[in-house]
């Protein structure tokens, strides 16, 4: 079954000024995994999630925009954070490829061999939290969260694992090595004291990569 995944990241000694700067750094490792340079799309919340936003902006990132250079990363994130509340949320949204199968209607055991894959863009979404955002709800999602989305594009389901080919093997485990090479980026450069790689559900997502890093290879 999908789920949600998230990687949480702590700084040691945070102060809540230094947060526009934590957020470009997250931000910066992100696209050098990525290769995406500019921000889709930024939103500011107020006390919780369950409130409407307070600013939001979505960018068009194609030869056609007259305002390329405000999604820069540190225009982006500037503008967002220009008036900063120790009870509002900052997210940012970028982009990355993904490998993902092509839509077929057969059933499994007869599509595996045949399936399509292709990149496809998949939403991430970096958000760094105020002290008093949603009763300081930082100490558990840490001082930024990245939220990757469903966890479909790492986790196969179990009984597909039988049938699979090459080709959906090697995608796989391109797309694992990218979440890994992000995380050991940030890990790396961004200065955090800690770090964690979790699921909504609570599943112990690290040890089900290895193990599935393992079996493909």
């Amino acid at each position: 079954m999908a789920d949600q995944l998230y990687l949480s990241l702590w700084f040691p000694n945070f102060r809540f000024e230094a947060l526009p700067g934590a957020l470009v750094s997250i931000l910066r490792q992100f696209s050098k995994v990525s290769g995406e340079t500019r921000v889709s799309a930024a939103t500011v919340y107020p006390l919780s999630f369950t409130e409407s936003p307070v600013f939001q902006r979505v960018y068009v990132n194609d030869d056609r925009s007259e305002t390329g250079e405000d999604s820069i990363i540190e225009n982006a994130v500037a503008e967002a954070t220009e008036q900063l509340h120790d009870d509002m949320a900052y997210e940012f949204e970028m982009k990355w490829r993904l490998w993902a199968p092509e839509p077929n209607e057969a059933p499994i055991s007869e599509a595996a061999l045949d399936t399509l894959w292709r990149r496809e863009p998949f939403t991430v979404k970096i958000i760094g939290f105020g002290p008093q955002f949603d009763q300081a709800a930082y100490e558990q999602n840490g001082h930024i969260r990245v939220d990757f989305g469903l966890d479909t594009p790492w986790i196969m389901d179990e009984e597909q694992e039988e049938v699979l080919d090459f080709e959906t093997q090697k995608h796989v485990q391109q797309n694992i090595e990218v979440l890994l090479a992000f995380t050991l980026s940030v890990e790396k450069h961004c200065g955090i004291s800690s770090r964690l790689l979790w699921t909504e559900s609570g599943e112990p997502l690290a040890e089900k990569l290895i193990a599935r890093l393992q079996r493909l290879n």
